[in-house]
């Protein structure tokens, strides 16, 4: 049923806004009008001991908050990433993450806790009934909105409660240092880490599928062979990291086939040795043609002629593959001479 099926007689009657004005309902007015209750002060708008002890209390979140995003930042440097704890009930779970969880969510919920605390104890409670307006911004209703601001600004006592201006500023200043300080996983910068891999003087050449060093007589001419460096296994931790860097391809050619002056001289007995990391993007390249010396990546088709230095004749790659100088040890194995004569992969921003 809709008010114009109800007589006029019996709707409500207009509203009284004052404070605290009730109208019951009764026969004429079947529809109660409970006005807003009286309102009763807070122990703290009568007692200034109790409003001092509303101020320190909420001046302690805000403080536990800088405690707790102080403690954010020094969990992430120095708690190691690969730590775990044992959390009951939850398990084994990494340390850093459960730190860094707490602290933040501790620095959160104080900040929250202290802003209800105090407007619940210490700012204005008085209920005020406004009547509805039009959506367009009048003149007169902007100036009623900032004077409400001006007024709203002056019972909140900020100005009077210095404490708890100075500890909110404190928190609210500190917080945002947690986001700061997640920018370091942007970096560190690479430095020089990009530049170098595991081969150096004396590393022996291992047989990528066999795990067995390498001689040259097991190598055939028109055979393409990977290695890795002596000493890196698969179960260590930063294998993915360092055969990135240092995988190798081996191909035999007949040295009177070998074009490139300096790749002759870095090779034993036509063992070419160069790195299997694509100059373009980074892909394995792992086709090889032995009637052209042509190896090909499969990701971009960049082809490379190994009897050439390696050099680009296709596709994308900047540069040519980089050579591994290698020779044989007294005990008849293939050896690194050194490391690759220059970095590894594609081309980055430190380089050149």
């Amino acid at each position: 049923m809709s008010s114009q099926d109800i007589p006029e007689e019996n709707l409500p009657a207009a509203q009284d806004t004052s404070h605290g004005a009730v109208k019951p309902a009764d026969e004429q007015n079947p529809f109660a009008d409970p006005g807003l209750p009286p309102h009763e002060p807070r122990v703290q708008d009568i007692d200034e001991r109790a409003a001092k002890r509303s101020e320190r209390t909420v001046a302690l979140l805000f403080t536990v908050s800088m405690l707790a995003t102080v403690g954010f930042i020094a969990s992430y440097v120095t708690i190691p990433v690969d730590k775990s704890v044992y959390i009951w009930p939850i398990g084994h779970i990494s340390a850093l993450n459960f730190a860094l969880g707490m602290t933040l969510g501790l620095a959160l919920f104080c900040i929250g806790a202290g802003a209800v605390h105090w407007a619940r104890t210490l700012m204005s409670d008085h209920e005020l009934a406004d009547e509805r307006h039009p959506i367009e911004a009048a003149p007169d209703v902007r100036a009623k909105v900032m004077d409400d601001f001006r007024q709203g600004a002056k019972e909140s006592v900020l100005g009077r409660r210095k404490l708890i201006r100075n500890t909110m500023f404190g928190a609210l200043a500190l917080f945002p240092l947690s986001g700061v300080v997640l920018l370091r996983d942007l970096g560190p910068l690479p430095g020089t880490k990009l530049r170098h891999t595991l081969w150096s003087r004396g590393k022996l050449l291992v047989n990528m599928n066999t795990n067995e060093p390498l001689r040259p007589s097991d190598l055939i001419v028109g055979s393409l062979t990977f290695a890795k460096p002596e000493g890196l296994e698969e179960h260590d931790h930063g294998f993915q990291t360092e055969i990135a860097k240092a995988a190798l391809m081996l191909v035999r050619i007949k040295p009177d086939d070998i074009k490139d002056k300096r790749a002759l001289e870095w090779s034993h007995e036509g063992i070419l040795a160069y790195s299997k990391i694509c100059t373009h993007v980074g892909c394995p390249i792992s086709l090889y043609e032995q009637q052209t010396h042509h190896a090909l990546c499969p990701c971009h088709q960049s082809t490379f002629d190994l009897s050439d230095g390696a050099k680009v004749i296709f596709g994308p790659a900047g540069h040519p593959l980089p050579q591994l100088r290698i020779g044989v040890n007294d005990e008849g194995y293939l050896e690194a001479l050194g490391d690759f004569d220059e970095p590894v992969g594609p081309a980055f921003w430190e380089r050149g």
